[in-house]
């Protein structure tokens, strides 16, 4: 198990190295991060390439027996690049171009740019390809961060007019496609075609899932470049990963095709960051680390791992003690095999002057300095346990074009796409279920309970995929919007809606209405649902559908003289199955019923814990254990034992 630091000694004076490493190995650590920011240090002009700083730096850690995740440096590229080549740097859709100073702030279809960058990554692998104390080569930095998916400059407009016409082939089947006769868009050339910039009203929503994709490939096309160079140069003894920036369902690339370079994944893990009141909920924290999980199916690396108040401009919620610690525990319960903390020296100059970490600008080693240290001797034992798979019996479906959609046309100003993968995600995270957060295209037959939030775009491929796990005794829940578009982006022509899942859902859905942001409507449960623990009055928020069942019963309708139709229903198979479908934001509580109902039904493994409290159970060597973490800033209690606040542990369960 690799445990350990951030650390950029080139950030400080030299004579700093000695002192911080020696700190660094007290932590109890093995390895470091180093030098994802140094393009700068490692080429200080064109052409000439001096790695001779980093030279002494790995002598330095080689000598403390430390490892190392060395970062190829492309995230942020020198000022004379930026000076020679100007047509590198991405521009904002308003047409700026977006000036050096930043980070990320490059075109991926720049043909200077990634003649510069491959260059680079090779003499630096190269020069360290049989360095043993490098285990990991970091590829850039955080792709797709803080908006630098998207840009909008030349580069791009004849790319993505180059991308449309090898996908249609033909001017009129594009035309055919989007639709162009409506406003007279129609084209008589793939030149003609603009880049979705500001205009009045709204783009077409064919063009822009299509930007959307392009954007997606011209990023993963650029990682591709990088790792292919990488591995053409290194040694053996060496992997490739990269480090995933959280806020996943608001990127511009698909994370899955994107995982697939790499020979693990890692993730760079901030309950909270600046301008942030309060952390992420315990939910939102457990969903991002299952869809992290889910990209590969495999344990995945934390490369930097929050321990301090962060903040660019604006300072975030400060970790209470121990908190960093127990969200440590909640990423090795649900998948992290090796961690490390940003940052081991907090920088006193530049951007990240508020972020804080393990040493502060004062230089001393007070309590996170601890708190790290308990976290590497705790989590050492059981080096095992967190490499040992995950056996999830729910699994939550997503599609990147799905998610895009979605971005373009809300329908309702109060939807809010990760609210809606929590929705569904959250009751049986309080369960303390174990959930996979899968693609749509993965296998998911092993699994007995699908949850499908707001998958507006599905096409006829995965409906019957959805109907044989169902006909075969799963159970499916599908939440509002289903099945009402195509992968043009366009609605279903003649097929009432939920598209094709109607006839599995027992519904038709022929009217509905978007509830604006704040507005409640009453939901009284059927009369014939009281025997199953339903609350008898609930509500719901963001949209409704307006459900007639046909062969379904409604378990909620809508407490309204003028639409008093079903808002929740559920389907009972032959088979044995059942197909639920959630027509509105339906509240937590009631949504948390619904779940309980589930897994007694499919005798899905579930832990009672008090709130706030989230159990996981891992198995290893025919043993099981539970990671127990209370994510309250009070104390409360497990199975009759008490919990500090913020507490954490693992636990054999004969002992819990």
């Amino acid at each position: 198990m690799y445990l350990g630091v951030d650390y950029y000694p080139d950030y400080w004076p030299e004579q700093l190295m000695d002192e911080d490493l020696d700190g660094i190995v007290g932590l109890g650590a093995n390895i470091v991060r180093i030098g994802e920011f140094a393009w700068h240090r490692m080429e200080p002009r064109e052409g000439q390439y001096d790695f001779s700083f980093f030279d002494r730096v790995l002598e330095k850690v080689k000598s403390r027996g430390l490892k190392v995740m060395f970062g190829v440096p492309t995230a942020t590229f020198p000022a004379w690049l930026a000076a020679k080549h100007p047509s590198i740097l991405s521009r904002d859709e308003t047409g700026a171009v977006r000036a050096f100073g930043g980070r990320r702030q490059y075109c991926y279809n720049s043909p200077e740019y990634r003649e510069y960058a491959l260059r680079l990554t090779r003499r630096l692998v190269e020069h360290y390809r049989d360095e043993p104390a490098i285990v990991a080569w970091q590829v850039d930095n955080e792709f797709g961060h803080e908006g630098s998916d998207m840009c909008w400059c030349p580069n791009c407009h004849a790319a993505f007019q180059r991308f449309l016409e090898e996908k249609y082939g033909s001017i009129d089947r594009l035309n055919e496609t989007y639709g162009t006769i409506f406003w007279g868009q129609t084209y008589n050339d793939f030149s003609e075609i603009p880049m979705p910039l500001p205009t009045i009203t709204t783009h077409n929503p064919s063009l822009r899932l299509d930007w959307a994709r392009f954007r997606s490939r011209s990023l993963n096309g650029f990682a591709e470049a990088l790792v292919r160079t990488v591995r053409e140069c290194k040694g053996d003894h060496q992997s490739v990963t990269t480090n995933l920036a959280g806020g996943f369902f608001h990127k511009w690339f698909d994370h899955a095709e994107h995982a697939r370079l790499y020979d693990f994944i890692s993730y760079d893990h901030y309950p909270v960051w600046g301008g942030l009141r309060e952390p992420l909920s315990p939910g939102e924290l457990g969903m991002n680390l299952d869809f992290v999980r889910g990209l590969t199916g495999k344990p995945f690396w934390i490369a930097e791992q929050l321990i301090g108040a962060q903040g660019h401009d604006l300072i975030g919620y400060l970790p209470r003690p121990n908190q960093a610690r127990m969200w440590s525990f909640q990423a090795f319960a649900r998948g992290c095999s090796n961690m490390l903390y940003f940052v081991w020296r907090a920088m006193d100059r530049g951007a990240e002057q508020f972020c804080t970490g393990i040493v502060d600008q004062d230089n001393a080693r007070g309590r996170k300095y601890e708190e790290v240290r308990s976290v590497f001797r705790d989590i050492a034992p059981h080096a095992e346990l967190v490499e040992s798979d995950i056996e999830a019996e729910t699994a939550v479906l997503y599609d990147h074009d799905n998610i895009w959609s979605w971005r373009f046309q809300p329908q309702s100003e109060a939807f809010d796409f990760t609210r809606e993968m929590l929705r569904l995600y959250d009751p049986f995270h309080r369960l303390n279920c174990l959930t996979d957060v899968i693609p749509a295209d993965r296998d998911f037959a092993r699994y007995k309970v699908l949850l499908v939030p707001v998958m507006q775009i599905m096409e006829r491929t995965l409906a019957d995929r959805i109907r044989a796990f169902a006909e075969a005794g799963g159970t499916v829940v599908f939440s509002f919007r289903t099945g009402i578009k195509d992968k043009a982006n366009n609605l279903h022509f003649g097929m009432p809606q939920p598209g094709h899942v109607a006839d599995l859902c027992g519904i038709r859905i022929r009217a509905y209405e978007a509830l604006p942001k704040g507005e409640r409507v009453r939901l009284a449960a059927a009369p014939d649902a009281g025997g199953e623990d339903l609350p008898r009055e609930a509500h719901a928020e963001v949209w409704r559908d307006l459900i007639e069942p046909v062969s379904a019963e409604t378990l909620y309708r809508y407490d309204d003289p003028f639409f008093p139709h079903a808002a929740v229903t559920r389907r009972r198979l032959e088979g044995g199955g059942t197909v639920y479908y959630v027509g509105c934001g339906l509240d937590d509580r009631a949504m948390r019923a619904i779940a309980r109902i589930i897994v007694r039904e499919r005798k899905i493994c579930y832990i009672d814990s008090d709130p706030g409290v989230e159990v996981v159970e891992r198995r290893v060597r025919g043993r099981r254990y539970r990671f127990v973490m209370n994510h309250n800033g009070r104390e409360a209690s497990f199975q009759g034992r008490r919990l500090n606040p913020y507490d954490s542990f693992i636990v054999p369960v004969d002992e819990a």
